[in-house]
């Protein structure tokens, strides 16, 4: 075989291999989304040919164990790339002996809570302690703390694993991770998002503070965790959308054939505040001004 006839043959057996690669369909799963605190983190997991649906509660298989959770999203095909390997599965629809044991974890978390403060008393360490958990399959208790910076806990840990008889974790946490777990009332009076229905925390700056012209101040726009609030991301779109549509502050508009100032934009109104050049600002909708 020539050098051209090889060229030829790599060449047609590249262009085959493409082909082929363009005409099959990406790889899928079919999932369930699962959640196992409220308003935490919802986790994709193999429905295991299970007849399953939103709001069953179920014992599937995670990293750390057998964990109880609720089905919040039922049966979908989702790409592979929305999928964290590996895909574990839902090992079974919760039983009632499952709830009992739940509901008995739930028990001892508070019998934990109680004697993890009295150690941590003892050890006289700078850490404030938040929640308890324990895992499905009581292989493992987590408790959470916030401190102001590096805590040696190790001599607490060795306490607690001696009064538990199992794996003892210790994890930091932050304050709006703090918020979220303790919950509480937000400046508006309502329940904290994060404690009701945020799953994840989306980042959040002080731009959209000023996209959607509120007070600086520190105080108005911070929650009870002292970070901005999670509502300020909440319009954010919307108002970086309609800023877009709409003339900038200082700029000039045409209003009943007359030329005039924009001097404040009132986007949930839908108005402006102009001036003309012999006269005070006043308020005028959108619709009657030219720019």
């Amino acid at each position: 075989m020539t050098e051209e006839e090889k060229t030829e043959e790599t060449k047609q057996t590249t262009e085959e291999t493409e082909q082929a690669t363009e005409s099959s369909p990406a790889e899928a799963y079919t999932v369930v989304g699962v959640r196992f605190k409220r308003a935490g983190k919802i986790y994709y997991f193999d429905p295991n040919n299970l007849d399953l649906k939103p709001d069953q509660e179920v014992i599937v298989e995670t990293a750390r164990g057998l964990e109880y959770g609720t089905v919040k999203i039922g049966p979908k095909v989702v790409p592979a790339t929305e999928i964290t390997p590996p895909l574990k599965k839902v090992i079974r629809v919760a039983t009632e002996k499952d709830k009992a044991q739940y509901l008995e974890n739930k028990n001892k978390e508070a019998d934990a809570f109680r004697i993890c403060l009295e150690k941590i008393k003892q050890h006289g360490l700078e850490m404030k302690l938040i929640d308890v958990e324990y895992t499905f399959d009581r292989n493992k208790v987590i408790f959470y703390f916030t401190a102001d910076g590096r805590v040696d806990f190790r001599e607490l840990v060795k306490d607690l694993a001696s009064v538990f008889r199992t794996r003892i974790e210790l994890r930091q946490i932050g304050v709006r991770d703090e918020a979220k777990m303790i919950g509480g009332l937000g400046p508006c009076g309502r329940s904290l998002c994060c404690a009701t229905f945020l799953g994840e925390f989306d980042p959040v700056s002080i731009k959209m503070a000023k996209e959607q012209n509120l007070s600086l101040n520190p105080t108005k726009i911070s929650g009870i965790c002292g970070r901005l609030m999670c509502c300020l991301k909440f319009e954010s779109d919307a108002y970086r959308e309609s800023s877009q549509l709409l003339p900038a502050v200082g700029s000039r508009v045409e209003y009943q054939g007359k030329e005039a100032t924009v001097v404040q934009i009132n986007m949930l109104k839908e108005t402006l505040v102009i001036q003309l050049p012999d006269g005070e600002p006043f308020e005028v909708p959108l619709g009657e001004v030219n720019f």
